[in-house]
């Protein structure tokens, strides 16, 4: 219930932040544009329109997970807040836990309300309902899950500058991850390649939830392949919440 209660005013917090609506403004700027190009390009045009429309969603939804996410613990805590949240008897996982509810409950909204919009426009071009486009948005939920909990964990001991900056590098990281598969491959058996497995091991792997190509193409996609994306997103979340949780436990407010 606590939780909850935290949530619910994270929520309505982060619903008050105009930089939010003005990244929804951007995504649906985005998302048009997208018509325009399909316009002045050679090729399959609705194609074209559902790839520039995913990209817009992941990335403004990426941009708002960050941009909100790096500032929820730290305005508490530069504020001073948090010494009237901590008198009250509530425990500091349970304040971490519902700031990061009540974000992610604010992402599944501004994601529904651009999902709308890009649906809204493809059934102006193709009169049916791309049902098959909800699969790589909700993977695309799925990562600003994971992302929103990279931003919590940053925020609770640095500041908003370098926590964005930190959670982009992660974002980056997690999407260029591929290479390092390439490079142990080559690598020449020994320490060295031991040492970039364990590495390997620990980065983020955010092509995980990348369904983008299969779904606008409308490639094959092994059905285990939704499952193993939706546990490695659920319990990387938690490996990072649990992180944030114990430093956030150890941090000296005064």
């Amino acid at each position: 219930m606590k939780i909850l209660t935290v949530a619910l005013n994270t929520f309505r917090e982060a619903i008050r932040d105009r930089i939010l609506y003005l990244l929804l403004f951007f995504a649906a700027i985005g998302i048009a544009f997208s018509r325009f190009l399909a316009l002045l390009t050679v090729g399959d045009r609705v194609k074209i329109i559902k790839d520039v429309g995913l990209a817009s969603i992941s990335l403004f939804g990426m941009l708002m997970a960050i941009l909100i996410g790096t500032g929820l613990v730290y305005k508490e805590i530069d504020k001073k807040t948090i010494f009237t949240l901590m008198a009250k008897p509530i425990h500091r996982y349970q304040f971490l836990l519902g700031k990061y509810l009540g974000l992610v409950f604010t992402l599944a909204v501004m994601i529904g309300l651009m999902s709308f919009i890009f649906l809204a426009l493809i059934f102006a071009h193709t009169l049916t309902i791309e049902w098959k486009l909800l699969i790589a948005i909700l993977f695309i939920f799925i990562e600003l899950c994971v992302i929103t909990a990279v931003a919590i964990l940053f925020s609770c001991f640095s500041t908003p500058i370098l926590s964005s900056l930190y959670s982009l590098a992660f974002y980056l990281i997690g999407h260029l991850s591929w290479g390092m598969e390439t490079l142990i491959a080559k690598t020449k058996p020994g320490w060295g390649k031991t040492l970039l497995k364990i590495i390997y091991t620990f980065l983020p792997d955010l092509e995980n939830f990348n369904f983008k190509t299969e779904v606008v193409h409308n490639l094959p996609i092994p059905g285990n392949i939704y499952w193993h994306s939706f546990l490695y997103g659920f319990f990387y979340s938690l490996f990072l919440l649990a992180l944030a949780m114990l430093i956030f436990h150890r941090k000296d407010f005064v």
